[in-house]
């Protein structure tokens, strides 16, 4: 009798450590422009056995606010390495996860079929080529408005454009407006203008107008376990990497 209760109890208690032994879905906050790439990246994770992420993604601004605040993540991807340093400084992150995993180009568009002549270079008049708005992100806080920021004080242009510069919240949103006509002219990120058959790509920034757009990654403080094998996936494997180039990121060293 007493062997069968203590099975009894042993039975209960695996039952019990079950779903606390089970993996968790992995919790993604990730730069937008990275919507399409992790997506699919998601999906190949979950063919492999794993459970389905959950993804959430904005601005890296935003994203990097929310998990200072104490938002339940367990991967921040960034489109800087400003808001990755902000979490870093704050130790968020878990020591030793953080890489450096993708790079980008930062590209003018219009609208399909509206370009303009246009010469990347000081002195060209880029305030009377075009008329109405410029969208990008908020410039000095959303990555692709700070680096486009960069870009246009470099090439003498921030001063004309300025006042003329609509300011969103992540690189997404500024491509939906050039799409919709609503801004004749847009600055985001290559891979943004790769997805879209709505607008062209006027021009692409010499790399030296701003400084190297770099995508890192990292493991949050406090977040499942699960995070680091999803890192090691999203770095390592060739279905991940094959993923990105396909939507026109660069991989760099890590």
């Amino acid at each position: 009798m007493r062997a069968l209760i203590q099975r009894a109890f042993l039975l209960l208690a695996l039952l019990a450590a079950g779903p606390a032994l089970a993996e968790q879905p992995v919790r993604v906050f990730a730069a937008a422009s990275l919507t399409n790439a992790l997506n699919d990246i998601a999906a190949a994770w979950e063919k492999a056995g794993h459970p389905k992420p959950s993804l959430a993604y904005a601005a890296s601004s935003a994203l990097a606010k929310q998990i200072e605040a104490g938002a339940p993540a367990d991967v921040f991807a960034s489109a800087d390495l400003t808001w990755m340093d902000y979490l870093d400084q704050r130790d968020k992150l878990v020591p030793g996860t953080r890489a450096s995993v993708l790079g980008n180009s930062l590209v003018m568009i219009v609208p399909k079929g509206q370009g303009f002549p246009v010469r990347m270079t000081r002195g060209f008049d880029i305030a009377n080529a075009f008329r109405g708005r410029l969208c990008t992100g908020e410039p000095g806080v959303v990555p692709v408005g700070i680096y486009a920021q960069e870009a246009l004080q470099n090439l003498g242009w921030w001063d004309a454009l300025k006042p003329r510069i609509v300011g969103t919240d992540d690189v997404r949103t500024a491509l939906a407006f050039v799409e919709r006509g609503e801004c004749p002219l847009g600055i985001v990120y290559a891979t943004d203008a790769k997805i879209s058959q709505k607008i062209e790509v006027l021009a692409t920034f010499p790399q030296n107008t701003h400084k190297p757009i770099v995508y890192p990654f990292a493991a949050v403080k406090g977040g499942r376990p699960e995070a680091q094998a999803f890192l090691r996936f999203v770095q390592d494997s060739s279905t991940a990497v094959a993923i990105f180039e396909k939507y026109g990121f660069n991989r760099v060293k890590h």
